[in-house]
């Protein structure tokens, strides 16, 4: 069967968009000049990539980019997944500090929030879920968490598992369990708090529920 040419279009904008992305975090996060060079030469492909999707100069696509980037600032997302197997949560060692946290981490550019959430519990504990529902949306700064010089927003949804299967801890992860709410571990704070987690036990018990926001 012959594809759509654009729904072909958008695929490859979609990855352009996501290799974009890429390249610019790692511009941000590297240290290292040769990397640098990487992904200096990696974003500058990506940008031609969508200059010939889109028909357009290049230098009009870098004048978008640059507009979008350092122009008016918007609050980073974080997303959290709250997974409720008999009366028990869902949590992930961090191999960072060694805490526990609900899967999740940055969402990535060109996902859904759903897709972003199902695929942090595959990668951080191995198990495959659907995101149900958001039943909590936060400004980090106005809530106890450590404080952050970058402006978040926490989402936090709860999820069905899709598949039978034991959790594993993941590259990011060294050890993934299930707990009693009364029975909860020390909590990697920058990435949630006890609230967040019993309050995932609330929403659970009653869904359909509202969804809390500040």
């Amino acid at each position: 069967m012959r594809q759509d040419p654009t729904a072909i279009e958008d695929t490859w904008l979609a990855r352009a968009k996501r290799l974009l992305a890429l390249a610019e975090t790692g511009q941000h996060f590297t240290k290292d000049p040769f990397d640098r060079e990487r992904y200096d030469e990696i974003a500058t492909m990506a940008r031609a990539i969508l200059a010939d999707l889109g028909q357009v100069p290049i230098s009009r696509i870098e004048g978008l980019v640059s507009e979008h980037a350092g122009g008016y600032a918007t609050p980073s997302i974080d997303i959290r997944a709250a997974v409720i197997r008999n009366g028990r949560i869902l949590l992930v060692r961090e191999r960072s500090d060694g805490r526990w946290s609900m899967p999740g981490g940055f969402a990535d550019i060109g996902s859904s929030p759903a897709e972003n959430i199902e695929r942090e519990v595959w990668e951080e504990a191995g198990l495959r879920v659907r995101a149900r529902r958001l039943y909590a949306l936060r400004h980090k700064a106005r809530h106890p968490y450590p404080a952050d010089a970058r402006d978040f927003y926490k989402l936090f949804f709860l999820c069905d598992e899709i598949s039978d299967s034991d959790p594993q801890a993941g590259v990011e992860t060294s050890e993934v369990a299930f707990f009693q709410k009364n029975a909860l571990p020390e909590l990697s704070l920058v990435r949630n708090l006890r609230r967040d987690v019993l309050e995932a036990f609330e929403a659970f018990s009653l869904d359909p529920g509202a969804t809390s926001f500040d």
